[in-house]
């Protein structure tokens, strides 16, 4: 070992530290907006290291080259800033997690650090795990944590299932997310961490998070919060007393529907009852480096691009399909063949209230269309038909523009039933304890002019009353292919 060759890389090393933390202090006092389009990548990282790229390349190799063994050594011993291999970190990761993590952060004097992952389950297995671990000294003490009852279908099955049934790790349920005695009752010593969706997908339920995360910090346990369907353009758990935050980067923030990813966002110097201090101090960089090397679920370089470059607008976008979701919501409310709508920008909505206190678009007071703080609660809504589960089914497949798909967050409408599609494999007893019923439709809103969407879920409602719409299909495609019922 050369200590001499080495401590050159390590003072070197120093040195780029100082300067990437100056440069990211100085864009930690830019706008929202600003942020969203530059991230951590700066003018002069372009000019010496990236051919003067104005866009943050993709870096597509497996793995990163060294000059020396003496750098080698450094970085494999995470003493010196590198990627090393793709699995565990990569340049097109680190421009995705810098500019997570500053958005996340923003408006509050707050450090923070981010861990994209292949997907959002990805990131709530990430997040979720670190604190699952079993107690060295007491191998046999049980374990058990507290989230919301509901939530995604997909996290209702990891929590159920991959936790709860394979692993005897317990979930209690909380079925009203707004009771804080409920949470309350349900910690004890074996309590490991909170976690709760708001709002969730696709109820709309939400809960105080202040409040729930001041109960967590009694008790010394971290706070989770998915904040996928609100994304920090609207709500940043971190700055309002959350430890964690994951996103399903493939959802609002990657609107383009091209890329798969998740993340986990920590502020750092988390509460928690587990004894291990690297964890804590950085959460972040602790299961990138650490458990996420060894288990493989980090992004990959070609979607966190596709993420990159779909959230530089995310505060424009958020604002215009939060506007659009209203009027919809709105028209829907009073329409003679829906029993409910549930979207908590509704005044009717009983937590609407609650809601505006935490639902605010960001820097919509500097903005100057506005010049003061305005609510936006997203574009995520959910209808429940008049006439039960055939009735859903009928109106669901009278769309002609509005996407049948699971997917959400994308740039066009796309609608599903949960009860037959993303909440399907938790059961009946599972979909009541969400509040799921089989004429429910899920509902997420689009760029497309507001009127447009309404015209095609009034085309939808009129099967109800026996209008029937043929199926048609063209000879050729516009591209110019045949069909396949042309061939002689």
């Amino acid at each position: 070992m050369n200590n001499s060759g080495i401590n050159h890389y390590l003072n070197a090393a120093k040195r780029s530290m100082k300067w990437h933390q100056e440069n990211i202090a100085n864009m930690k006092k830019k706008k929202f907006d600003t942020i969203a389009v530059h991230g951590i990548y700066s003018m002069q990282e372009s000019l010496d290291y990236n051919q003067g790229s104005i866009i943050e390349p993709m870096y597509m190799s497996t793995s990163q080259a060294y000059r020396d063994s003496d750098e080698m050594e450094a970085a494999l011993g995470y003493k010196i800033p590198t990627w090393c291999y793709s699995r565990i970190a990569n340049p097109s990761m680190y421009y995705l997690e810098g500019v997570l993590a500053l958005l996340e952060g923003y408006g509050a004097d707050i450090e923070t650090s981010c861990c994209a992952t292949s997907s959002g389950m990805a990131a709530i297995a990430s997040a979720a795990d670190q604190f699952l671990v079993v107690d060295q000294k007491n191998p046999d003490k049980p374990i058990n944590f507290v989230a919301t009852s509901q939530v995604y279908g997909g996290t209702f099955q990891q929590f159920a299932i991959r936790k709860d049934q394979e692993k005897n790790i317990e979930w209690r349920k909380v079925n009203n997310s707004n009771d804080i005695d409920e949470w309350a009752k349900l910690i004890d010593e074996n309590t490991r961490f909170l976690y709760g969706e708001m709002p969730s997908n696709p109820g709309q339920a939400f809960f105080d998070l202040e409040k729930v995360a001041e109960l967590a910090h009694s008790h010394g346990l971290p706070m989770i919060v998915d904040g996928t369907v609100a994304t920090p353009a609207l709500m940043r758990p971190l700055t309002l007393g959350a430890d964690i935050v994951i996103q399903s980067v493939s959802k609002t923030i990657t609107s383009s529907g091209f890329g798969i990813g998740g993340a986990v966002i920590a502020r750092k110097n988390l509460t928690s009852n587990i004894d291990n201090d690297a964890m804590k101090a950085d959460f972040g960089m602790y299961i990138k480096l650490l458990p996420n090397r060894d288990n493989g679920p980090n992004i990959s370089p070609f979607n966190a691009m596709m993420a990159l470059n779909d959230v530089r607008t995310i505060r424009s976008k958020v604002d215009q399909f939060s506007q659009s979701t209203l009027k919809i919501a709105e028209y829907l409310e009073h329409h003679k063949h829906i029993e409910q709508v549930d979207y908590l920008g509704l005044k009717s909505h009983p937590l609407h209230e609650l809601a505006k206190k935490y639902l605010v678009l960001v820097d919509s007071e500097t903005d100057p269309r506005y010049n003061k703080k305005v609510n936006r609660f997203g574009h995520l809504m959910s209808f429940r038909v008049k006439g039960g589960g055939q009735a859903a089914r009928d109106v669901f497949d009278g769309f002609n523009m509005i996407w049948r798909a699971t997917d959400l967050g994308r740039i066009k409408s796309v609608a599903t039933i949960p009860a037959i599609s993303t909440h399907s494999q938790q059961g009946e007893e599972g979909r009541k304890l969400a509040d799921i019923p089989a004429s429910l439709i899920r509902l997420c809103v689009g760029g497309e002019h507001p009127d447009d969407i309404i015209a095609d879920i009034e085309r939808g409602l009129s099967t109800l009353y026996g209008k029937i719409y043929p199926a048609t299909s063209p000879e050729f495609s516009a591209g110019g292919a045949s069909s396949a019922t042309l061939r002689r």
